[in-house]
Formats: C-alpha cells, structure tokens, sequence
C-alpha cells in the first residue's frame, strides 16, 4: 500500500469532508483513522493506533510542543491586554490614525508585511492585535484571516532575511553539495526571487483589494454581510479561537488603557524573536565550527521554535507585570486573563494535533513520493518550472506542511533544473531561467498549497489568531488563492520555460490581477436598492 494511489485517500477524505460538512475536527481523524486502516489493515487496531501512536507522537514532536506553548503563551498575553483595557486603548489609538475599512485593510496588511522574520509570530501578533479594529470597523473575520494568513509565509519566503531563507538555502546548499557543484547558495536563492511569481503576486493583490475595496467571490458576500448587517462572523459559525467580538463590552473613552500598555509586550515578542535568532543563531552556528558567520548561517542555525517560546514568554510576563503596576489590574485578575486568553486556543491546539497526525499518516504511507513519482512522468525542461509549482502545491494542500514539501522536493528538483535544459540542448540564458524558476516554484508552490489547505498548520493559525471559523477562512481564502496560482502559471512559471524575463512576467501577473478584479470585483457596501425600498424612501 506504501507509495501507491491509497496514500492519497487520507488527505483527499479529510480536506474534502472538512469543506463539504464544516466539522473541521471530525474530518480530520477520520482521515487519520483511514489512514492507519490501511498499514494496520485492521478496524480496531487502527482506531487504537490513532490514539497511542498518531495523536500522541504529535503531541510528543519537540516542535511540535513548541508552536503549541507559543500559541498557547502568546493567547495569554492577548487575554491579559483584552482584560486590561490595552486592547480597546490600542484599537482607540489606531482609529484616531486610521480612516475607514480601506485604511484599517491596509494597515494590517502592513504591519503583516513588517513583522517578516517568522510566519507564526506574524500570524499570531497581526490577528489578534489588529482583530479589535477590524471588527469595529466592519471588516469581516474572513477579510482579516485572508489578510494575515497572505502576508504570513509569501512575506516570510521573499524577504532577504528570515527563518524559512535560513532552512530554504540550507536545502539549496545541500542539493549543490550532492551534486558536487561550487556557488553560493543564499546568492542562488537571492537571483531566484524575481521567480516567487505566487507570493509576490499574492502581496499585490492583498494591498490592491486593501486599497480599492473591492472583493469577489464568497468573500465577497462575506464582506457584505459585515458592512450591510454588522456581522463580522457568519451566524452559526464555529470560531477558531472563541476571543470576544470587539465592542461587546465597551469602556468609556477615558477609561481606556494608554496604547504603550498593549505596544510594549508586542514590540518586546518582536523583539525577543529578532534577537533571539540572531544570538541563540550564532551561538550555535559557532558551536558547529563556522567562523566568523553571516546571517545566513546565524539563520540557517537558529532554533526559530525555541525562540517563539521565548518570546512568548516574555510578552505575556510584560503585559502581565504592566497591567498590575499601572494599577489597571491586580495580580490574581491579571491571572485570570491570561487563563481566559489561554483557554481560548484550546480548539485551534487540537486542530493543530489533528493536522499533524494526518500529516504523520501521510509521511508514512508516503503520499509525497507517490506523487512524485507520477508527476516524473510528464517532466520537461521547458514544463519544468509550472509541473514542479503544481506538484509542490499538490504535495503541500495533501500533507498540510511547506516546510516538509520543500525537504522532500529540493533534492529531487535541483539536478533536474540542471540536467533536463542541459539534455534538451536549450540555450544557456534559457536553461538558467528554468534552473532558477524551478528552484523557486519549490517554495512558491508550496505556499500556494499551503494556502489551499484546511490542514495546514498556517491557514488554522491564522484562522485562531482573527477568531474566524476555520472552513468559511479556507472557502473565502480558496477562490483568491486559484486566482493568484493560475495567474502564475499563466504569465510565470510557462512563459519561462521559454526563455522570458522574470520581470515582464511580473508586470504580466500584475495587469492580469488589475483586470481581474476591475471586471469582477465590486465593492461591499454596493448594494442594489430595490423597488420597495424606492418607495419608502
């Protein structure tokens, strides 16, 4: 049964109960209990080997433990803020500075785009800040989890300096290693950027819907709900996380917490991180002899999961110590907005568990390889790059996990960007493009998989920091993401398998994306008067 069609059947049950019935926690398990039918090929053991081996090892991993004190840390800290007043005194202060939906939109979308050294910490620190603005100015939770969940890992993969560079070169420089080829890996990943056609294109289409207002699609109605009816949740919803809608327990102006009281623990998480992985980085890149090391090795040699736990840590001890010294809390109520704020990631730690024991169920039944190994039966060199995006979407929307897609995918697609232009006689300039744009399709296609999933680890995240029901997150978010991926095959990873410039490409995607939403998008608050209503005004 390993590596053949069967493997497929877990994901493929999971994701599509989990769209079709919204029980985002029972698709999953009986994803993982189909799974481990079949390698035990017996009912009862497998519903005991969910238990004892799938659900328990997840809890067990090291990483794994690690996003999940984060996560529960970090729910915390928020809960001390929101019971302190900071929240509402940060979300006052913003609206002073603030104009509007439009402005609110781009806003968060810019401080997803500051916070760009590590895609849970700015999942984490953008939805649950910006989370009280947006509901007060009727931006739906859709709107919000697909900001934050679209400038999470597309703003983590092309900036210079971040953790998933550190782990992507260090797959480049392994792959150029085996091979037995000279070269700098971080120069490589530095000329293939201008390939990153899906996440690129992804932050553009973020601040164009921000700016413009406009949507399409089921975020559409999504939106028009929250601005017609004032419902930022869809009735009947099952949030991620079960945060309070901001507004329902309102302070009077006065009464509201100075904004440092919610600044300092977030900029004290930020920085921690920072900090965090360039010292705990270099310390143990000179453990591993590198002398005199630069940001790549301090990156590639960071423990970025035991760093989430420090900062963590410490943003929730400074808000807490904050809110009692200021006299806006005692001690013991301080304490129980942390508890409060705790317990509300109860339901997005368990959906995390559940996607990495499915993940488990995958990576033993090896649903990667089998596709792989169908997809080396239509490789090209000029096909190269769009058949190794849509393999490694195929591979992350299957498994829930980029990072394991970019392990899984590197060595394989390295030596094939080298070999197949080389055995195809193609021209040097044209096997270069292909090299490099098959090298970042690896990364773009998993993103873009990433994005698709209901499984994956980011899109819950994401779904648990803005409050949002996880499966109308994943509905809304699908539609953008097709888009943006079609867009780039269409104007990307195609045309450079012909030899056309990265940047023309670019400028194609971008003209494309403006059509797009200029002929179908439409703002949320454009709703048609009817007869009747005609007459009563």
């Amino acid at each position: 049964m390993v590596g053949s069609w069967e493997s497929i059947i877990p994901p493929v049950l999971a994701i599509g109960l989990a769209l079709l019935t919204r029980q985002v926690l029972v698709a999953p398990l009986l994803g993982i209990w189909t799974g481990a039918f079949i390698i035990e090929g017996n009912v009862f053991f497998a519903f005991l080997r969910v238990g004892d081996t799938y659900l328990l090892n997840a809890l067990a991993d090291k990483d794994h433990a690690s996003i999940i004190l984060f996560s529960t840390i970090l729910g915390g800290m928020v809960g001390v803020l929101s019971r302190s007043g900071a929240t509402e005194g940060i979300v006052h202060w913003l609206r002073q500075h603030v104009r509007g939906r439009r402005g609110g939109m781009a806003s968060t979308a810019a401080m997803g785009t500051l916070i760009f050294f590590d895609d849970y910490a700015n999942t984490l620190l953008v939805g649950s800040t910006m989370r009280p603005l947006t509901d007060r100015l009727k931006i739906s939770r859709e709107k919000l989890a697909w900001l934050v969940d679209s400038t999470a890992a597309p703003v983590t993969t092309v900036a210079i300096i971040s953790t998933w560079v550190g782990f992507e070169v260090g797959l480049i420089q392994d792959a150029m290693a085996q091979m037995g080829s000279g070269g700098q890996a971080y120069t490589f990943f530095l000329r293939s950027l201008p390939y990153s056609y899906y996440p690129l294109l992804t932050l553009f289409l973020v601040y164009l819907l921000s700016v413009t207002g406009r949507d399409f699609g089921p975020m559409l109605k999504a939106e028009q709900r929250a601005v017609q009816e004032g419902l930022v949740l869809r009735p009947g919803s099952q949030p991620a996380s079960d945060a309070p809608i901001s507004g329902q327990n309102e302070i009077q102006p006065e009464k509201y917490a100075h904004p440092a009281l919610a600044g300092i623990p977030i900029l004290s998480v930020i920085f921690t991180t920072a900090a965090g992985l360039f010292f705990g980085g270099r310390q143990a890149a000179l453990a591993a002899g590198v002398q005199n090391p630069g940001l790549r090795e301090i990156l590639n040699n960071a423990d970025s999961f035991s760093v989430l736990t420090w900062a963590a840590l410490t943003g929730a001890v400074t808000a807490v110590l904050l809110a009692y010294l200021s006299g806006r809390l005692k001690l013991g109520e301080a304490l129980e907005g942390y508890v409060e704020g705790a317990k509300s990631m109860v339901i997005a730690v368990t959906i995390l568990i559940l996607a990495w024991s499915l993940s488990a169920v995958c990576d033993q039944l090896d649903t990667a390889g089998y596709l792989v190994g169908v997809s080396q039966q239509i490789l090209s060199a000029r096909l190269l790059p769009v058949v190794v995006f849509i393999l490694a979407a195929a591979v992350s929307f299957a498994t829930g996990t980029s990072w394991g897609t970019m392990a899984i995918l590197m060595p394989l697609v390295y030596p094939l960007g080298v070999q197949l232009p080389l055995a195809a006689g193609l021209p040097e300039v044209v096997s270069t493009h292909i090299h490099l744009a098959a090298i970042s399709s690896v990364l773009a296609g998993a993103v873009f998989g990433d994005h698709c999933s209901p499984i994956s680890d980011t899109t819950i995240m994401s779904s648990l920091a803005c409050g949002a029901d996880h499966v109308d997150h994943v509905r809304t978010q699908l539609p953008y993401s097709l888009t943006v991926g079609l867009i780039s095959i269409v104007c990307g990873y195609l045309p450079v398998g012909l030899g056309m410039s990265p940047w023309w490409s670019l400028l194609l995607g971008m003209i494309l994306i403006l059509l797009v939403v200029w002929r179908v998008g439409k703002q949320p608050h454009n709703k048609p008067v009817l007869a009747s209503d005609r007459q009563g005004t």
